[in-house]
């Protein structure tokens, strides 16, 4: 069974149709890529997917159960989390309270235990501090922790934004242009943690422009123009695809 499989999707903004009669899968432990001009509907994908928006048609199921009109805190809770095109941190909290932040809605303590400050309480804060510092550590920010996440370096917040995703405990990592605003040195960095992460059991669908990150660690690759699938393959496939190079990609010297 797909991990995530969208069925004739489709969502229209008044008369805009952005996203239009889209289907594909994504299978699990794999690296997907979804690519596109400016405007072919890639974020609204992710919007739908993540809860943000209903579709107007069409169905999406995440490990066979439907997401559709879900709130996005259920569609958390089932295994997906995301990051964002523009970088979404709580920028005076430190580095290990973002990373906190996403550890907060593992917890089974509720409100009442949060005011009395129960045992209960106490052992699942210690246990979230030693998990956050572990995932810290995983993305290499361990240094960093009490640091204030506005000071970071922008590679380093994209980064924690990743680390704050991962604290969920995703079975599903939606990323949305990570590499946006990184150097070559930041990029290579995120690579690597982009193949740990999958290593690691977490299945990946990423929407991102810079073409040689999406070469190196995407397995299969969707392509969208004007809101519509023009092609879905593996990488050397993607790139000879005469509909993609010329909606998208260019001629074969780009590469």
């Amino acid at each position: 069974m797909s991990l995530l499989s969208l069925k004739r999707l489709t969502k229209n903004f008044g008369g805009l149709t952005a996203v239009n009669n889209v289907s594909f899968d994504v299978e699990p432990g794999a690296i997907v890529g979804l690519i596109g001009p400016n405007g072919a509907g890639k974020t609204t994908v992710f919007n739908l997917i993540t809860g943000i928006y209903a579709p107007d048609q069409g169905e999406i199921l995440f490990a066979g159960k439907s997401l559709v009109r879900l709130r996005t805190h259920r569609i958390i809770a089932m295994g997906i989390a995301r990051t964002f095109q523009t970088i979404r941190l709580f920028q005076n909290l430190t580095v290990l309270e973002n990373v906190l932040a996403g550890c907060h809605c593992q917890m089974k303590g509720g409100v009442v235990a949060s005011l009395l400050h129960t045992p209960l309480q106490r052992r699942e804060e210690r246990k979230a501090i030693v998990g956050a510092m572990s995932i810290l550590s995983f993305v290499g920010l361990h240094r960093e922790a009490q640091q204030v996440a506005k000071n970071l370096s922008y590679g380093n917040q994209r980064l924690l934004e990743i680390a704050r995703a991962l604290a969920t405990r995703p079975k599903l990592l939606i990323l949305d242009e990570p590499a946006g605003g990184m150097n070559e040195q930041e990029t290579g960095r995120l690579v690597t943690l982009i193949r740990k992460m999958r290593d690691q059991g977490i299945t990946i669908l990423l929407i991102e422009h810079d073409m040689s990150l999406v070469m190196k660690v995407c397995e299969q690759i969707v392509v969208l123009e004007y809101g519509s699938k023009i092609a879905e393959g593996p990488p050397e496939a993607i790139k000879q695809d005469p509909r993609v190079i010329e909606a998208y990609l260019g001629t074969d010297s780009d590469w």
